[in-house]
């Protein structure tokens, strides 16, 4: 590690960006992309609490999808086995 990368890390931590917070944001960043269809820009610009909001609503999105899937798949067995 070159000494501007030590220096750089080193600020990282001091202001609290462990590798660990950093990785859980380029997470949310990765979850707003692929499922939602974000640009990195507007992911990266968005408030921290506004970008849990999306996350949340997502993540509500994603089970409320699923369970309608479900309940149709169910329904579809239903009638076939009449």
């Amino acid at each position: 590690m070159n000494k501007w990368a030590r220096r750089s890390h080193s600020l990282l931590i001091f202001y609290g960006l462990t590798p660990e917070y950093i990785e859980s944001v380029y997470n949310e960043f990765f979850q707003l992309k692929y499922y939602g269809s974000w640009g990195f820009i507007e992911a990266y610009n968005l408030p921290i609490k506004l970008r849990r909001w999306f996350l949340k609503r997502l993540v509500d999105q994603i089970k409320e999808e699923n369970e309608q899937q479900k309940q149709a798949a169910s329904k579809a067995r239903s009638k076939r086995s009449h």
